[in-house]
């Protein structure tokens, strides 16, 4: 089934940013819509920058056991997505998935 996640990676701000988004899509600029719609933010309280992920609970574990290679040894944690946060993953995975 098709969720939304949440993968903060403590300690780490908008310079992990891109490094992260390219294990996630490695091409860029790629024709159609990608496999996994994502996103980021910050977390207000820590220092954390927050991957949001609409995809299957497996899909979302090889994303964050490919996360080391980019972050470091930083921690980085799978969460279950909050209602209200990152809807727009949900709406583009809908609208993308029409059939």
């Amino acid at each position: 089934m098709v969720a939304g996640y949440q993968v903060w990676i403590h300690d780490a701000g908008l310079e992990l940013q891109e490094p992260v988004a390219r294990t996630i899509c490695p091409v860029e600029d790629h024709d159609g819509p990608c496999e996994v719609p994502w996103g980021f933010t910050l977390a207000d309280e820590t220092d954390a920058l927050i991957l949001g992920l609409y995809a299957t609970a497996d899909k979302a574990d090889e994303i964050v056991r490919r996360l080391p290679a980019v972050v470091g040894d930083r921690q980085v944690e799978l969460r279950p997505g909050r209602a209200g946060a990152f809807d727009e993953l949900r709406i583009q995975y809908e609208i993308e998935n029409r059939s």
